[in-house]
């Protein structure tokens, strides 16, 4: 990593991008890239020395409405990046997305970008590897589903079809990462193939019994190439 001269958010005094203490005041320094012009910045800097922009900004927890990371059991907290709004467990990192939030995250490019570019610049925590085990819902405490998102990615989500997505350290970054490349495209042609496999299987039956193959009604979910088609597929993970 390049290290360049910043200024401390806590005192202003500047601190070389590598230091992760400030000589002058004793803050913590981490650093991250601007979710704007990918510039490095401490966390905690209000706005971006290189581009102006305004900055992502953790606000203080009021009431109880924010439930318990369902890692770790401690208290959630809000984490406004850009124009998304998260939660976020301090102690491991992990993200809970309303299903509101979510959608906008996987068909909306600009606040996808911001997040990667915030997450992704983030030191990761030395954290043992998460058990695999069904969670609760920071919401209404139920357990959540688990699911491979887009069938396709690789990632194993954990859903409340009610309440949203609980993420653990990393797996947004690859969700956004999977979309943005093109990740979207395997999921589609997947579904194309099995719905195709579907069909010639009722044709098989249809012949074997000596009845006319009728209309199967099979849809896709991926019929459109655009930013629907990926807000519909998103859609009915929580139906």
């Amino acid at each position: 990593m390049e290290i360049e001269a910043l200024n401390c958010p806590n005192c202003g005094v500047g601190v070389a991008s590598d230091r992760t203490q400030c000589e002058l005041c004793g803050s913590r320094l981490k650093t991250m890239a601007c979710p704007s012009c990918l510039g490095l910045m401490f966390v905690g800097t209000r706005f971006c020395g290189h581009c102006g922009e305004e900055m992502v900004r953790a606000e203080t927890p009021t009431g109880d409405k924010l439930g318990d990371c369902p890692r770790c059991g401690i208290r959630l907290e809000m984490l406004q990046i850009a124009e998304t709004t998260v939660r976020e467990c301090g102690r491991c990192d992990g993200l809970w997305a309303d299903v509101g939030t979510f959608e906008r995250l996987c068909s909306e490019s600009e606040q996808s970008s911001a997040v990667l570019g915030f997450i992704g610049g983030r030191e990761p925590k030395a954290l043992p590897a998460a058990k695999i085990s069904y969670v609760p819902c920071p919401d209404c405490g139920q357990l959540m589903n688990r699911s491979n998102f887009a069938r396709a990615s690789g990632v194993i989500i954990d859903i409340c079809k009610t309440h949203g997505v609980w993420f653990d350290a990393g797996e947004l970054p690859r969700i956004m990462e999977f979309i943005q490349k093109g990740g979207m495209e395997a999921a589609r042609q997947k579904e194309r193939f099995e719905l195709e496999e579907q069909r010639k299987r009722l044709r098989e039956e249809q012949r074997k019994f000596g009845l006319e193959d009728p209309k199967t009604g099979l849809g896709s979910i991926f019929e459109r190439e655009d930013n629907a088609s990926i807000r519909s597929f998103v859609r009915r993970l929580f139906d």
